[in-house]
């Protein structure tokens, strides 16, 4: 059971930002020496690949609107990703958790971080200015890299910090849904007001 909280953290990330995860972990195993990292994600060729798609999601995320766009595309890939890394984690670790169940594992809690993030940029995109946009994505950009690393080395401490991070998701999310629907139920009755005050009134209305 050593590996599942490894498991966990890189579903959370690969939610957030699959390519960053195996750009991480091939690199970490490759010359870091990680061992808990399997063989096959420190090919050259991988390496070179989750690079590539790493850097255009690194411009798209930051464009308002785009990253919506590529977040609804990768709807399907990230938890993929995310399944695919777990199981690859527990085929290299044989005895701690099955293949099957790893993905299991690796994938929902990838597909609720993406949720959970896409969810939040949709609410940030509705701010005039883009930079609010960029910070958001570095900041997932920085907690990516930074709990990735720290799995690798203290597993069950990034397992906490992604636990606590997919919980306090979730309330920022219902937060902003809350708020959300309260800015249209009163945008909907300013219209109807705006709308009431331009219609005629009937003579003698008013009159006593």
């Amino acid at each position: 059971m050593g590996i599942v909280p490894l498991i966990f953290t890189s579903g959370w990330a690969s939610g957030i930002n699959a390519y960053a995860v195996v750009m991480l972990l091939g690199l970490l195993g490759r010359f870091a020496g990680a061992e808990s990292v399997p063989p096959v994600l420190e090919r050259t060729d991988v390496l070179v690949a989750a690079t590539a798609l790493f850097l255009c999601e690194a411009v798209a995320d930051k464009i308002p609107y785009v990253d919506t766009v590529w977040d609804a595309i990768h709807t399907v890939i990230r938890p993929i990703a995310g399944a695919t890394v777990a199981a690859l984690l527990a085929s290299a670790h044989p005895g701690s958790l099955g293949e099957v169940a790893a993905g299991a594992v690796g994938g929902t809690t990838a597909l609720v971080s993406h949720l959970i993030k896409a969810s939040l940029r949709m609410a940030v995109n509705t701010s005039p200015e883009p930079a609010s946009n960029i910070a958001v994505s570095l900041v997932e950009d920085l907690s990516v890299a930074g709990l990735v690393t720290l799995a690798i080395f203290h597993p069950w401490f990034a397992a906490s910090i992604a636990a606590v991070l997919l919980v306090v998701g979730v309330v920022l999310v219902w937060f902003a849904v809350s708020r959300i629907r309260a800015f249209r139920q009163r945008r909907r009755e300013r219209k109807a007001q705006r709308t009431a005050a331009r219609q005629p009134q009937p003579l003698g209305a008013g009159r006593p």
